[in-house]
């Protein structure tokens, strides 16, 4: 535009002579004085269009700064769109309250001086008499100046008698008849938003806020405890920290991870971060969810989000062996927090502390080994109430008026500090041609510390002698899965097995009835991941695909996914009303699901 400008005032220019030539000195004169004032109105025009393309040129260099800034974000993310058919066989098992029935009546009836005679002769009727060391062992705990002022006295008491006179004592209550639970369609949407920003050039948050609910509910539906059917432990407690966001609840969008990492710390390969931490979803578990990358810190068997710290230092070389990549972290969180407490009394805080060593991680081979200990466990977790059966019984038989302010008649199972736990588990994963594998193998240890007001503690239960003495456990954990990439399918095979005592730390699991790694028993899976042909991908984190499998649990011990209380053979639940269950334990269950996962 400026140019047209310039040559059309030169035209003008080059035209005076002629102008001057063909007319008088008056019209020269009035020609000229045209010509000038066009000429200063386009310096005018000309001064304003500069201007303004300054004023452009100011405006985009601000909007290329903003743009700059907006661009250190990025945002991606995913969704999942589930439905599941589950069923369930729940055993012929005793109540706690068939238990505390039977235990606050065998309590007042002490009261009775002819109370030992009665129930000898009773026992004597039903064909099975107390012999002559149990009279005498009664008759010494009887004789004592307070024999019955705690459920362990009463304990005491009931444990000379066998399980056949235990039944007789109670008034011969029958045990909960064995049944079946089925949920034909359970549909469940989870939403996940990750965001990572750079704060400087070594200085990095990361977050990922997380939607997850049933369709139709704005509560968890897998805890069928309120209807009296059975209770998955490790999926109920979605009040727990360590579940939220990773179990069903409600519409909101929580925040399940946001961490701040500090890179090449004074030039060397080390690091700091702290925050509500990403660990869960572990390896191996990204073969069986079909992502195909690591996505959490720890071993699958610590799948549970908390808050803490790390340090890192990662390696090129392993003990001077050339090539052998890998890096160790010191982690430390806490999973409790006691607020404060009169004179340093009551319960303590609960903390995690341990390593994750990366020992190897090199392409498709890899092999971490982690150990970490759970400091002060609790028996309640935060923000769950489990019932007091004997307070209870005793409220409905009339000897206490519930007071909420009174730990003795709050009907309440009250929090309890009960001692450490030690966890070490271990992964090996590799991949020969279109086939991957991975071995996974856990070891858990418990350090008792005392038993709460019911006479329960660390995998140890009322009638345990042993109820000081630490428990140990194990667990193995292998699978498969082959790759057919020109078909888009991968099949997968999993196994994993738990021994009676042991504890995995799995409450944030992707299971969405009962955490497989948690199981005292046996688990098999089977699955098939089918990557829909949807086009091409528009950014690298894009990924469609269906997920279709079965699950096969096989319980051969209670208290899966739990430490509190000592767990009881399967088989054994009907044969004694001393191995009575808080909640409807589960012998077998099955579940089939189908899922469409979008990450984008």
């Amino acid at each position: 535009m400026l140019k047209k400008i310039s040559v059309v005032a030169l035209a003008g220019l080059i035209a005076l002579p002629s102008i001057a030539s063909a007319g008088s000195s008056n019209d020269v004169a009035a020609q000229i004085d045209r010509l000038t004032r066009e000429l200063a109105a386009l310096k005018a025009q000309m001064a304003s269009m500069q201007e303004d393309q300054e004023e452009a040129f100011e405006d985009l260099e601000e909007k290329s700064e903003a743009w700059d800034l907006a661009s250190r974000f990025k945002f991606y993310g995913d969704f999942r769109a589930r439905a599941d058919w589950n069923t369930a066989d729940v055993p012929e098992h005793y109540t706690a309250m068939n238990v505390a029935n039977g235990v606050v009546g065998f309590q007042a009836a002490l009261a009775d001086p002819t109370f030992f005679g009665t129930l000898a002769g009773n026992l004597a009727l039903a064909g099975i008499p107390l012999s002559t060391a149990q009279q005498t062992s009664m008759g010494m705990l009887l004789g004592t100046s307070s024999p019955t002022t705690s459920v362990p006295d009463l304990v005491a008491l009931m444990k000379v008698m066998t399980p056949a006179q235990r039944k007789a004592a109670f008034g011969a209550p029958d045990p909960a008849s064995d049944a079946d639970y089925d949920n034909d369609t359970i549909w469940t949407n989870r939403f996940r938003l990750n965001m990572r920003v750079k704060a400087t050039e070594n200085v990095e948050f990361k977050a990922r806020l997380a939607m997850y609910k049933a369709w139709g509910m704005q509560n968890n539906p897998v805890d069928y405890t309120l209807n009296g059917g059975p209770h998955y432990l490790s999926s109920a407690l979605t009040g727990f920290d360590g579940a939220m966001t990773r179990q069903p609840s409600d519409s909101a969008l929580r925040v399940d991870r946001a961490f701040a990492n500090w890179n090449n710390i004074a030039g060397q390969p080390i690091w700091f971060s702290i925050g509500r931490r990403p660990t869960s979803d572990g390896p191996p578990a990204q073969l069986r969810l079909g992502v195909d990358q690591r996505m959490a810190t720890p071993v699958n068997y610590m799948d549970y989000p908390f808050d803490g710290l790390s340090v890192g230092y990662a390696y090129s070389n392993l003990f001077g062996m050339e090539d052998t990549p890998g890096r160790v972290r010191f982690c430390y969180g806490r999973g409790f927090e006691s607020g404060p407490t009169e004179d340093g009394d009551g319960m303590k805080d609960v903390d995690f502390a341990g390593l994750s060593w990366d020992v190897y991680k090199k392409g498709n081979r890899f092999l971490n080994i982690q150990s970490f200990a759970g400091l002060d466990m609790f028996n309640v977790p935060d923000g769950i109430d489990f019932p007091n059966p004997i307070e209870y019984a005793n409220y409905l038989q009339g000897n206490i008026v519930y007071d909420q302010t009174s730990q003795s008649q709050n009907l309440l199972l009250d929090r309890k500090t009960m001692g450490n736990i030690y966890h070490t588990s271990m992964v090996y994963m590799d991949k020969v041609n279109d086939l991957n594998y991975f071995f996974s193998a856990g070891w858990s240890r418990t350090d008792p510390r005392g038993v709460d007001e019911m006479g329960t503690g660390l995998l140890t239960s009322w009638w345990d002698e042993d109820y000081d003495e630490a428990k140990n456990g194990y667990s193995v954990y292998a699978g498969i899965r082959y790759d057919m990439s020109d078909l888009g399918l991968k099949l997968g095979l999993e196994y994993n097995y738990g021994s009676k005592n042991w504890i995995a730390f799995t409450p944030g699991h992707d299971d969405l009835y009962q955490s497989k790694l948690a199981t005292r028993g046996n688990v098999y899976e089977a699955y098939l991941i089918y990557d829909l042909p949807t086009g091409e991908a528009i950014s690298k984190y894009a990924k469609t695909f269906l997920r279709l499998g079965y699950q096969h649990y096989d319980y051969e011990y209670t208290g899966s996914g739990f430490w509190l209380g000592e767990p009881i053979d399967i088989d054994d639940l009907s044969d004694d009303p001393l191995n009575a269950q808080f909640y409807a334990p589960v012998e077998d269950m099955d579940n089939i699901y189908l899922s469409l996962d979008v990450f984008f």
